[in-house]
């Protein structure tokens, strides 16, 4: 096995206080992918006593290969564990999957909104199903392959989250819901790596997936469509068809129902003479607004269930770049506080298709402020 050692200051830490003692039992949550494949390899080369698992997850045909939710992902990380020598177990997490994302997934679409289930499988099921697994088995931290940088900041406290050294692969995004006694058992062992570098590691320690293609779909969609995944869901309980409107409320079609709808789509309008687009989504009303492109642009929305990583609070407005979105290029915003302790987020240059159900997530620099849901946006808010 080559040596290669990780650069993370914290693995580097934890190493020396490990050197010549009992070693720290960390658990690994592996995918089957090279990411977190490779954050085995440098724990264990680190010095830690290594356990790996992987969620078992019966949402699609048996012989799917997709992402982390198919066999071949379970058979590949069990090889990998296999290769470096380290105990593996595959946990059936259908029920808790079904419970924690896919039905969340089901239901925000249900009520117009457009539900990111990567973010809801990390608090729930990585961080939540899979970290209490590991402290049943007596492991004092878990850790994933998350492009993120975490550390420990002694004047404030608390486990700060940084973007990844590799900005084009960075996944800070999704870990804004993440409290700090989650964090506080965390390791992201890749983060301080480029990801061709993650995968020369793997291809160091003799790993098959070192060339594996990183999976781009919805786990459990591994065709990409939606709708057609909601409708077999749904039976013959389909959703209501409704109205399709102008922004000046005048009847222009029927639309099939909300649920197979979001903000910025095209898909389903209708001919118009001209390119409509989804621009918000009622669902008292049930009515889908349509409107040409400058109607998607706004520059206001209101967010809730909101949670701090870089604080523990919001006193008053605070000035940062803000994403809507993963693939969002972050604009300059301010956030402020209301009452009901949800957020407004002012930004200073209108954003295309703000969409509720999404997360939007503050950034300081490179520090991971804190995010939240959006809720409404523009001529939505209250």
């Amino acid at each position: 096995m080559q040596t290669i050692m990780g650069t993370d200051p914290f693995i580097l830490k934890k190493a020396r206080e490990i050197k010549g003692s009992v070693p720290i039992k960390v658990v690994v949550a592996m995918s089957g992918g090279v990411d977190s494949s490779t954050a085995a390899c440098l724990l264990k080369e680190a010095g830690y006593d290594v356990i790996g698992l992987s969620m078992r997850l019966k949402v699609q045909e048996e012989k799917s290969d997709s992402g982390c939710c198919g066999i071949k992902g379970v058979d590949d990380a069990r090889e990998v564990a296999r290769k470096i020598k380290i105990p593996f177990y595959a946990l059936n997490c259908e029920k808790e999957f079904e419970k924690e994302v896919i039905s969340y997934f089901c239901d925000q679409y249900g009520k117009g909104r457009t539900p990111n289930p990567c973010i809801a499988c990390n608090e729930k099921m990585k961080f939540g199903v899979l970290l209490r697994k590991a402290e049943m088995l007596g492991a004092a931290y878990i850790a994933t392959g998350h492009y993120a940088r975490l550390k420990y900041d002694r004047k404030s406290e608390r486990h700060i989250i940084r973007k990844a050294k590799d900005s084009q692969k960075d996944q800070s995004y999704f870990l804004f819901s993440l409290t700090q006694a989650q964090l506080s058992k965390t390791i992201f062992p890749v983060g301080d790596y480029r990801k061709e570098k993650v995968r020369r590691i793997a291809k160091g320690y003799g790993l098959k997936v070192h060339d594996k293609p990183g999976s781009q779909e919805i786990c459990f969609i591994p065709d990409g469509d939606y709708r057609r995944f909601l409708e077999s869901r749904m039976g013959s309980g389909k959703p209501a068809k409704g109205d399709i409107v102008d922004t000046k409320g005048r009847i222009i079609g029927e639309h099939n129902g909300i649920a197979f709808y979001t903000i910025g789509q095209r898909k389903g309008i209708g001919a118009h003479g001209k390119p409509l687009w989804v621009a918000r989504i009622d669902e008292k009303t049930n009515t889908i607004v349509a409107g040409e492109d400058k109607d998607l642009y706004g520059d206001t929305l209101e967010a809730h269930g909101v949670n701090w990583i870089s604080r523990s609070g919001l006193g008053k407005p605070l000035k940062v770049k803000a994403k809507i979105r993963y693939r969002h290029r972050s604009s300059d915003a301010t956030v402020s506080p209301l009452e009901n302790g949800n957020v407004t987020v002012k930004f200073e240059k209108p954003q295309r298709a703000i969409t509720p159900g999404q997360a939007v997530v503050f950034y300081e620099g490179n520090v991971l402020a804190g995010g939240g849901w959006i809720m409404a946006a523009g001529s939505m808010l209250r």
